[in-house]
């Protein structure tokens, strides 16, 4: 499973300028950093109240990454 799109997908699905998602990648022995930014008038839909929605995304990223035995790390810039 391509983590990366699952992740740019789920940010595109969120913000009003999906053309403004960029994803970078670093991975380092068994854990994955995604460092998630995008325009600065959608950063506010990606974090959401309180944090809900980027806890959310963190949540659904750790699903997704369950079976490849690698923990996901997703910043938001």
């Amino acid at each position: 499973m391509d983590l990366k799109k699952v992740l740019y997908d789920i940010a595109c699905a969120i913000v009003d300028h999906p053309e403004s998602v960029h994803i970078e990648e670093e991975e380092q022995d068994n854990v994955v950093t995604f460092v998630l930014s995008v325009a600065e008038e959608d950063t506010g839909m990606v974090i959401g109240r309180h944090g809900k929605i980027a806890k959310a995304i963190r949540s659904i990223m750790k699903a997704a990454s369950s079976g490849t035995g690698k923990k996901v790390i997703v910043e938001i810039k």
